[in-house]
């Protein structure tokens, strides 16, 4: 399986934002790290090993990130506004950085990636995806929470309204995003009922797509399905299997 490392300066953030690449071929996965994880967090938790048949075989191609949860919604001492700033330059970040590099490695200029990240990185493969479904196939969103509010201590200002997809979701009504979103064809919303699983986020935000009248899948896993890698590992290797045969 080939394995490419590779850093660079990100203007939009001030800082140094390395990137792991897997595979030769096939469709694009962006990943996002759990909690304040690194970019190569989805490798030691053998994560990688679960899908490397995917991987091998030219199905899927992945991209490893690292997020700015230390300096945004983990930094205990920026204050709220900062936080939330943080977000929107990541979201350019990811979107004038991290995407053309996808498409320039895939050889489309017009590859549209999925998302996928376990926990807090379930948020941000979401939100991603919510914010730019033009630009964005879906989200394979595992154990995640989609409500943001509670890292500002009621803080609000635009940054936080639409990097929190529980608050500009039910409020899309216009004629170009929300058409987008209800030909999706690749939303899996996914979460376990045991130990630190919290599967009423996951419902919580089923119902707003359900409502908004956007298709997507949840699929809620078994009492014994904990927040923890082995779980995360099999949710990804199924639901990639079943998008890629």
């Amino acid at each position: 399986m080939e394995r490419r490392v590779t850093s660079w300066f990100s203007h939009h953030l001030g800082l140094e934002m390395p990137l792991v690449a897997y595979g030769h071929a096939g469709y694009p996965l962006l990943m996002f790290p759990t909690a304040a994880a690194d970019y190569l967090e989805y490798e030691r938790f053998r994560l990688i090993d679960a899908i490397r048949h995917h991987l091998e075989t030219g199905r899927v191609r992945a991209y490893s990130i690292n997020s700015v949860n230390r300096q945004s919604l983990l930094n205990p001492h920026a204050p709220p506004p900062v936080k939330a700033e943080y977000l929107t330059r990541y979201d350019r970040y990811l979107m004038d950085e991290v995407l053309p590099l996808i498409r320039q490695d895939t050889g489309d200029p017009h590859a549209r990636p999925l998302t996928t990240g376990a926990s807090l990185g379930a948020y941000l493969a979401a939100n991603f995806y919510f914010r730019h479904p033009d630009h964005v196939r879906g989200t394979i969103a595992m154990s995640g929470t989609y409500d943001i509010s509670s890292y500002f201590n009621g803080y609000h200002d635009d940054n936080v309204y639409f990097n929190n997809p529980v608050e500009y979701l039910p409020n899309l009504n216009d004629d170009y995003y929300l058409p987008l979103l209800r030909r999706a064809d690749a939303i899996y919303i996914l979460t376990g009922q045991g130990a630190f699983e919290a599967p009423e986020r996951s419902r919580r935000l089923s119902e707003i797509l359900t409502a908004k009248g956007i298709p997507h899948t949840l699929d809620i896993w078994g009492m014994d399905v904990n927040h923890d890698w082995p779980w995360w590992c099999r949710m990804l290797d199924y639901y990639l299997g079943k998008l890629f045969r």
